[in-house]
């Protein structure tokens, strides 16, 4: 299917989705229309390197000026926990000799100080709490008893009741476990067991704590003999964790159930933000829809147990771009490509949107997808277009005699935001039309506007200042991905 196709389909989208209301006219005799309630789209920061860093505080700092929300943090069992289990260690009490909490509870603090809230990610396996030890790349298996015991005592410390500890309720439960480098055998069974253990504890500690899933990489590899890591298809493993079919009206396949508050994924994709991936067992940002209705699935059947509505989420996702990173989307594109996969995510039912990483890591490999150029100092990094496109995100897209546009502002509140439009590349500003943010920050509207492929428009905001100025000639789409025109790195 080709580019432009898809862009139509968008722009129909906006435009069929989309309840609006006019005002009276106000200055200039410009239309006001207003955005009904909609789910929101907060967002998150992950950068595991730099988060753990000395430069931690400055990088949460920039996370929340960033407009972010929440940020991933790391919560490695192996740091925390005793690399030899010790006589009389009780592994479900955080005061038992053997924890050390010092190193996380710096970073936990350092993100509460700049006003975000963390999503503690349970990852890591002590040498004594293996079911089955890694092999060569491949990670191995924790025993679900020993993770579920950790979780209790992660949960206990972050609680909320310890003196000069900050309070967490958020916990995911493992990391790309579809992939063998982080979980082998990487099976939905074998990950079921542990998100159990993880609910019961964490829940047992407080009814309200949430506990995150899935964070699937999108992809399936088999293994080789020149590749001895794997992946399954995310939606063959999410099948398997879920007792369900394969089909289009799955059936139940087991009667175990799993406990879970939150579903995310990690829907890295090539050809931008509408591509789907090639096998259908895979799941990029045009397949999100596909993976939700099987959430749903799940849900309808009973096979997800949780005393809260199941969220949607992304909990990791970025476009490398060139430069740093040749053979990667232009910064141009790049800085489209991110507004676009935050609409198309949140029009596919995700309510959180985490970008990955905050700075382009250092060397010359890939995850070049900061929202800063690598500096020898963050102080010193400096912004890519891309960082102002995921503040203050802004799409827009036309039709025969209007065009569709969404956004959320930079302060997620109710704002009344100025659309402008400017005809080429270099012609002034004019205010067309203005569209009032709904209590969420989302903004959206049909607007009753003739305009051609060489026009241009962005958004105006109280907050948020001036978005990123939006084509409304469809660019090409290069087939290539996060990670510039080759296959996913593994990690």
């Amino acid at each position: 299917m080709g580019a432009a196709f898809r862009y139509l389909g968008v722009a129909g989208a906006i435009g069929s989705v989309v309840a609006v209301t006019a005002s009276a006219s106000l200055a200039q005799g410009l239309r006001t229309y207003s955005t009904r309630g909609t789910r929101p789209l907060v967002t998150a920061l992950a950068d595991p390197a730099l988060f753990s860093s000395s430069q931690r505080e400055a990088a949460f700092t920039r996370s929340r000026a960033a407009g972010a929300t929440y940020v991933r943090i790391t919560a490695d069992w192996r740091a925390v926990g005793p690399a030899t289990r010790p006589v009389g260690f009780d592994p479900m009490d955080p005061t038992s000799p053997g924890y050390s909490w010092a190193g996380l509870d710096s970073v936990v603090e350092a993100a509460r100080a700049a006003g975000l809230t963390p999503m503690l990610n349970l990852s890591g396996t002590p040498p004594w709490a293996y079911a089955r030890r890694p092999q060569a790349v491949n990670a191995g298996q924790p025993r679900a008893s020993d993770l579920g015991a950790f979780a209790k005592a992660l949960a206990t410390h972050y609680g909320g009741l310890t003196a000069g500890v900050p309070a967490v309720n958020l916990y995911e439960v493992w990391n790309e476990p579809n992939l063998s480098l982080d979980l082998d055998p990487a099976s939905g069974t074998v990950y079921r067991g542990m998100v159990n253990a993880v609910a019961d504890a964490v829940h047992e500690v407080d009814p309200k704590n949430l506990v995150i899933v899935g964070e699937l990489d999108p992809f399936g590899h088999p293994k080789s003999k020149k590749q001895k890591w794997y992946s399954v298809s995310p939606l063959v493993f999410m099948r398997s964790l879920l007792c369900l079919s394969k089909g289009p009206h799955p059936h139940p396949t087991c009667h175990d159930r799993v406990h879970f508050d939150v579903w995310s994924h990690h829907p890295y994709t090539f050809g931008g933000a509408f591509g789907k991936a090639q096998n259908p067992d895979n799941v990029s940002l045009g397949d999100l829809p596909r993976m939700r209705a099987l959430l749903r699935t799940g849900i309808r059947l009973h096979h997800v147990v949780s005393s809260h509505p199941v969220r949607f989420w992304v909990t990791e996702f970025g476009w490398d771009t060139n430069p740093p990173r040749r053979g990667a989307a232009s910064l141009s594109l790049a800085s489209r490509w991110t507004a676009e996969s935050m609409y198309q995510a949140w029009r596919s039912g995700i309510s959180l949107f985490t970008w990955f990483d905050l700075e382009d890591q250092s060397g010359a490999g890939p995850y070049k997808s900061g929202l800063y150029f690598h500096a020898p100092s963050l102080s010193s990094a400096r912004a890519k277009p891309v960082l102002k496109a995921f503040r203050f995100p802004f799409v827009a897209y036309r039709h025969r005699s209007s065009v569709g546009v969404w956004g959320r502002d930079a302060t997620s509140d109710k704002e009344r935001v100025r659309i402008q439009r400017r005809h080429g590349k270099s012609g002034s500003w004019r205010t067309v039309a203005y569209v009032v943010a709904n209590s969420n920050g989302i903004y959206r509207a049909t607007l009753r506007l003739r305009a051609s492929k060489k026009d241009w428009l962005r958004a105006v905001a109280p907050g948020s200042g001036k978005s990123l100025a939006f084509s409304l000639k469809v660019p090409h789409a290069p087939h290539i991905g996060a990670w510039g025109g080759v296959p996913p790195p593994a990690r």
